[in-house]
């Protein structure tokens, strides 16, 4: 990154709301935002947001793409890793290495697996929202979490979909496969500490009896694989399953367990269920 176009990113995040917004992107990772959710995360009316959208979209700082009828927003993290590199450019009087720890990403130490928690998604079939949870928490929880998921009436196979969106995103799909819950509930099978329903019908069943009773809650959503319409009203769709998925396993694997009683935690889970339920 050359000088000008350096001091045309920091003149764009010189201003709280821009800074916030920068933040806000970066914190939604690749799968970004559209703005609708900005204005009402940040209090903005939409026309204060478009200003300081496009501010920092011509100073190379964040990016956007077209989804059917949606306008999503992402960080743009090539160019917020060139700013960084401008500043940490032959720093040290030459010595780039004692910069590592400006230019190096924040990386957290994984936990020992006696602390690792297991946690099932159920859904009826299994090939669409449980298995994006279950991608989703494999990735976002670092180890502090081993991801499963399961059906009451598994699919001969994940949604083309599903595997096609997660695999965009670079999650890893070739373990990916619709399953029954029933294997869940054998002596043999992993001991569960959370277990959550994506889907009304999967929480309206009865379910197999979990060893170890875990800690359980409703995080329903609507079914992608029902909405009718183009391809491209279809893929938008399995899109904000995955983007509400997202969201409320981000709360999740930041919840201050430690510190949280049963009750409270409890409490939590119910809560999150609830976040973004209109979508």
């Amino acid at each position: 990154m050359n000088r000008d176009t350096a001091i045309s990113a920091f003149a764009a995040l010189g201003h709280d709301t821009r800074l916030e917004l920068t933040r806000l992107l970066i914190q939604a990772g690749p799968f970004g935002l559209p703005v609708g959710e900005v204005c009402d995360t940040l209090g903005l009316a939409q026309s204060t947001v478009s200003t300081h959208l496009a501010t920092l979209m011509n100073a190379g700082l964040i990016r956007n793409r077209r989804e059917g009828r949606v306008i999503r927003y992402f960080a743009d993290q090539a160019g917020i890793a060139g700013l960084i590199g401008f500043l940490v450019d032959d720093c040290c009087d030459g010595r780039p290495e004692l910069c590592a720890p400006l230019s190096s990403p924040r990386t957290r130490q994984e936990p020992p697996m006696s602390d690792t928690k297991n946690v099932l998604f159920l859904c009826t079939a299994n090939s669409a929202r449980s298995l994006m949870a279950e991608a989703i928490l494999t990735r976002e929880g670092m180890g502090k979490f081993r991801a499963f998921s399961a059906g009451s009436a598994p699919a001969d196979a994940a949604h083309p979909y599903t595997l096609e969106l997660l695999a965009n995103l670079n999650h890893p799909v070739d373990a990916l496969a619709s399953k029954s819950w029933d294997q869940f509930g054998l002596a043999d099978a992993p001991q569960m500490d959370f277990v959550f329903t994506v889907c009304d019908k999967a929480a309206a069943e009865a379910c197999p009896v979990w060893p170890g009773q875990p800690m359980t809650a409703h995080w329903g959503l609507p079914d992608p694989v029902q909405v009718e319409g183009g391809e491209a009203e279809r893929r938008v769709a399995f899109s904000e399953t995955y983007r509400m998925l997202l969201r409320r396993i981000s709360i999740f694997v930041n919840l201050p367990m430690e510190s949280l009683d049963k009750l409270s935690l409890q409490r939590h889970l119910d809560e999150i269920g609830q976040s973004d339920a209109q979508g």
